[in-house]
């Protein structure tokens, strides 16, 4: 059986023309992009009605938005949990070990490129020479003691939760208390930890895969624990489905309150127009141009097809600034529009959610060396390199939620000798580009998914042709309506179709 995958079409018969059978089909993508557009066309038309607006009014507009963002964080924890589970559990363990390495190879490679390249364009246009901007910014960060190698250990620390339930809602992260305020030597500190209320994502992607890889070894003897985690999965994505229906508006909403409470914007862009329109080019040239092409030479299909196909979760990427959030969307665009097995698609994209951070290792890359040029400091061969590295590990520990980057931005800095003060002079425009970067995670996410699937031809049908019923088939095989089922339980044969 062959398994190449390709976008799928509507076989429902033709109605009316064929621009109205586009509609159609389309429909999500055209509104999601209309929700962008029109909620910042009303941002505008408000600012220029009424000068000051309050906090409180603001947050009045933004409620119907926050409502929506929510409801998005609420899928994230089951939604990650059941599709890396039912994945694994469902696969060979002696293929799934390709696939993984496959998936897990592919993206820290997309993501160290996306850190060289973010380097090539900031050193190339050098917005920051010669340039003197404040520091002076309504929003204020908690300043950590804290060194590179601890973060590095947290990260490590993090993949291995003692405690699963707290993990849902909590990360530990290390503090340094110096034991003299007048003594600034590394070594003269004590050091505790602090708790970050956030969750975990890490460390329950890693608990999901030994759950996973015990339920495929144990097979029968564990088959109805198997059946629970597929039957969660299936329901989370009928939840999704409705939730993702309210995307346009939820979206309007959040980007009109956004425009309502950024500070004058000519002003931010006379000063930080040169930074901005660096990161702009490098996230462009990512993901439309190095992205794309690596998509091409390795699976022979036209990626602008693909892309067009992800135009839903790109938009909605763009509206909450979460690729965690997204990725419901994510995975439904992959499935059923592109034919995406689900059994990749449900393996590798909450991995990339975690893991893969295209845009966000460029940003860190290109406001760390924007930073240093605004304050003169020179930067070796040895402090790149530095920079590549550590920015590369902190996209990698970067929660995938609104301006996580600015949380790891400091260990970047740290690597160059900055303070984590000089956050602030990127704080203007970081929510804009923050929309943008979150994009081109999403797209990386999705184009690594893509690879994996078709790199993986030779162990789906392995597994298809000789493989004995899983838990998940079994579910299917068993059911007395197939369509009850959700779309994204049924594209486990939409290659057979196709």
């Amino acid at each position: 059986m062959h398994h190449n995958f390709e976008v799928i079409e509507d076989k429902s018969p033709p109605t009316g023309n064929k621009f109205v059978r586009f509609l159609r089909s389309n429909a999500l993508t055209l509104f999601t992009v209309g929700g962008v557009l029109v909620g910042a066309a009303l941002g505008f038309i408000l600012r220029a009605a009424k000068d000051d607006w309050t906090e409180r009014e603001i947050m009045y507009i933004g409620f119907v938005g926050d409502i929506f963002l929510k409801m998005l964080k609420s899928l994230i924890i089951p939604l990650i949990i059941s599709c890396l589970v039912s994945a694994i559990c469902s696969l060979d363990l002696t293929l799934s070990k390709k696939i993984a390495f496959r998936a897990i190879a592919y993206y820290l490679t997309t993501t160290f490129a996306s850190v060289v390249l973010g380097i090539i364009v900031v050193m190339s246009i050098q917005p920051g020479v010669g340039r003197t901007l404040s520091t002076s910014s309504s929003t204020s960060l908690t300043e950590r003691n804290i060194t590179t190698v601890d973060t590095l250990l947290d990260l490590i620390r993090n993949m291995f939760p003692p405690n699963l339930i707290e993990a849902t809602i909590f990360q530990y992260r290390t503090t340094l208390t110096p034991k003299n305020d007048s003594d600034n030597d590394t070594y003269n500190f004590t050091i505790g930890t602090e708790i970050n209320q956030t969750t975990n994502i890490l460390g329950l992607v890693v608990a999901s895969a030994a759950i996973g890889i015990a339920l495929g070894q144990l097979g029968e003897e564990t088959r109805t624990m198997a059946n629970f985690f597929h039957n969660l999965l299936t329901m989370m994505m009928k939840i999704t489905s409705w939730i993702i229906t309210l995307s346009p508006i939820g979206i309007m909403f959040l980007v009109c309150a956004e425009i309502l409470e950024m500070d004058d914007m000519a002003s931010v862009m006379s000063g930080l127009g040169l930074y901005f329109l660096t990161v702009m080019i490098g996230l462009f040239i990512q993901g439309f141009i190095i992205l794309p092409l690596l998509y091409f030479a390795l699976t022979k299909r036209n990626p602008f097809t693909f892309i067009k196909c992800l135009g839903s979760a790109i938009a909605t990427a763009f509206g909450t600034a979460s690729s965690t959030a997204t990725l419901p969307l994510t995975i439904k665009c992959l499935e059923e529009k592109l034919g995406i097995d689900p059994r990749i698609a449900r393996f590798t994209l909450p991995i990339g959610a975690t893991i893969n951070m295209d845009g966000t290792a460029l940003y860190e890359a290109v406001a760390a060396i924007f930073i240093a040029q605004v304050r003169g400091v020179s930067l070796d061969i040895g402090r790149i390199i530095a920079i590549s590295i550590t920015a590369t590990a902190a996209s990698i520990g970067a929660a995938g939620i609104p301006q996580a980057g600015l949380v790891t931005m400091v260990m970047v800095l740290d690597t160059v000798g900055l303070p984590a003060e000089d956050v602030t002079l990127i704080l203007a425009v970081d929510w804009l580009l923050d929309r943008f970067r979150t994009a081109v995670n999403v797209m990386g996410d999705a184009f690594g998914s893509g690879v994996v699937h078709y790199r993986s031809q030779k162990e789906l049908q392995t597994l298809d042709t000789s493989a004995p019923p899983t838990p998940r088939q079994s579910i299917v095989s068993t059911s007395k309506d197939r369509d009850d089922l959700n779309a994204s339980t049924e594209n486990a044969t939409f290659d057979q179709r196709v």
